[in-house]
């Protein structure tokens, strides 16, 4: 957040942020089981970084000749969301890699995705679940649908650029993967989106 609001000085305006703490009790499963099949579906295997999705992203990076492909998990994004910058650059990813590790030899991962939950930039200036389900949907985020869940995920890669209401194709066919993986990990049904599994983990 205060990096957001040092670049928005810098271009001579001021960033009205709005941000709700919520518990991670409070927040709706869907939201959080959605959040783990997009973002880091081995949140709870790894120790902060996820090798194979590294090295993925490091081929791609390496073909296309710059940083473009991302094979953060939640951790190495909620160092980078607390502590540094946006800039891709070497120096970064060292800083953010010192920092995922102590997050993880200090927090415990329920509280390492409350933090997440509660930090990460759902629009601009929209900090947190809550105030992203007040701002895009108009109820408390306890409140939200299955669907609702998936949408505002969706928009995680670059949520200043994308709406939870798009109906552009790169948008729809993000809901639609989401779900998707959903479905394959038992967390909704396999014909709707009634939801199967209300466990944290």
């Amino acid at each position: 957040m205060k990096h957001r609001e040092i670049q928005a000085r810098r271009q001579g305006h001021k960033l009205h942020s709005i941000m709700r703490w919520r518990p991670l009790t409070q927040m709706p499963p869907a939201l959080i089981h959605a959040l783990l099949s997009s973002e880091d579906e081995k949140f709870y295997q790894h120790a902060g970084f996820d090798l194979d999705t590294i090295l993925y992203a490091l081929k791609k990076d390496w073909e296309l000749k710059r940083f473009a492909v991302g094979g953060s998990t939640l951790t190495q994004q909620l160092a980078r969301t607390l502590f540094l910058s946006s800039d891709k650059n070497v120096l970064r990813k060292l800083k953010e890699a010192v920092i995922t590790v102590w997050l993880e030899q200090t927090l415990s991962k329920r509280r390492i995705l409350e933090l997440y939950l509660n930090v990460v930039e759902w629009g601009r200036g929209i900090y947190g679940a809550e105030a992203a389900a007040q701002y895009h949907f108009h109820k408390p985020v306890h409140e939200l649908t299955v669907d609702e869940c998936v949408a505002l995920v969706a928009i995680l890669p670059s949520p200043r650029r994308w709406s939870p209401s798009s109906e552009r194709a790169f948008m729809a066919r993000r809901r639609t993967n989401i779900l998707e993986e959903m479905r394959h990990e038992g967390y909704i049904s396999k014909d709707s989106s009634t939801y199967e599994n209300n466990d944290m983990d």
